[in-house]
């Protein structure tokens, strides 16, 4: 038995392959429900996601020198957004951690815990630490609050994607991290909690309302807001989407991967940027990942998330090569239809 159903609604699912599959995709209402969202009644089953706990006396050192994050000073009960690179500079995983003195909790995207555990494992070497996934004991709740859960690790939405403020992410020569991202077109404001399962149901329901990750990725979309595997293929730059900042520090020291994102940082340019395309609606439906983006009728670029918004209609996120004109009318196929689409630049060209 589902979580859902022990709460007694198990919502509508998420549709066969869509990478939110097994926790409610919406209850009804995707629209009603991101407005709960964005009144802070409602929370978000994200059950779906790993998790994955890593203890010992050098957890945060190692973790500092593994990823794109200055973790090694990072204090109880805070929390941060790193990125683990290749040795190219591109994105292989999104770790959400939040330490609480005694272990270093890890949400990471669905189906990669697996994954992440064999990589953190071959790179232990002599140091004390220990990693386990626990994905089937705990539980990833998004509830619309920028605070510290004081009895459950959280990790909370960073200031960049809050509209609190920015992360001090340092400079290079480059400069800093502003040069990437002026400014989001909207903001997503929360924490995600990391909860016992057996408890993830009465979690639920102490929220007035419910919402479904349909709702939840609409308001991520708006904002502006790259999610592993949505915003990312097999060869994303953190500079692409718009991580530089918020999980990339660009002042510490070596990790793998660096020496790319130093390289485009000081030297060049990103060959695609991330953008915010607003659809006619002249279809009802809405393009899938993947689906072709054209510009002066050339391929451009592809689409990454989707949504019909609340406010907005109909939207999506899409990442282009940098030299396309932000000016320029773009087209984007749906099915055998195709359907014209204004750019909101999220990073700058």
């Amino acid at each position: 038995m589902s979580p859902d159903a022990a709460a007694g609604d198990l919502g509508v699912p998420a549709p066969p392959g869509n990478p939110d599959e097994g926790v409610p995709w919406h209850f009804g209402d995707p629209l009603r429900e991101q407005r709960a969202l964005r009144a802070g009644e409602a929370a978000v089953d994200l059950s779906n996601f790993g998790v994955v706990r890593v203890t010992g006396p050098d957890r945060l050192g190692w973790l500092h020198s593994l990823t794109t994050q200055h973790l090694e000073a990072l204090l109880p009960g805070a929390s941060a957004l790193a990125l683990i690179l290749s040795p190219h500079g591109h994105v292989e995983y999104e770790l959400h951690i939040a330490d609480d003195d005694y272990s270093s909790w890890i949400i990471c995207s669905p189906g990669s815990a697996e994954g992440l555990v064999g990589y953190l494992e071959s790179m232990k070497f002599m140091t004390r630490v220990e990693i386990e996934d626990v994905s089937s004991d705990y539980a990833v709740v998004w509830e619309p609050v920028h605070a510290i859960d004081p009895q459950f690790p959280t990790y909370v939405m960073p200031a960049d994607y809050a509209g609190t403020g920015v992360v001090d992410a340092g400079t290079d020569k480059g400069g800093g991290a502003d040069k990437y991202v002026a400014r989001r077109p909207g903001f997503l404001d929360g924490r995600e909690v990391i909860v016992p399962r057996s408890e993830l149901a009465a979690r639920l329901a102490r929220w007035p309302a419910r919402a479904g990750t349909w709702a939840w990725n609409a308001l991520r979309i708006a904002a502006g807001i790259p999610r592993f595997g949505f915003e990312t293929d097999h060869r994303t730059l953190p500079h692409e989407v718009g991580w530089i900042g918020p999980g990339v520090h660009l002042a510490k020291g070596c990790y793998r991967g660096q020496e790319a994102v130093a390289r485009v940082h000081n030297l060049g340019h990103p060959p695609r940027r991330l953008v915010l395309l607003h659809l006619d609606g002249s279809v009802d439906e809405l393009p899938e990942h993947g689906a072709v983006v054209r510009g002066a009728g050339k391929d451009v670029g592809w689409v990454a998330s989707a949504a019909q918004h609340y406010e907005e209609g109909p939207i999506a996120t899409a990442v282009i090569k940098r030299s396309l004109s932000p000016d320029l009318e773009v087209e984007v196929d749906i099915g055998e239809d195709t359907v014209r689409a204004t750019q909101t630049p999220i990073v700058l060209g």
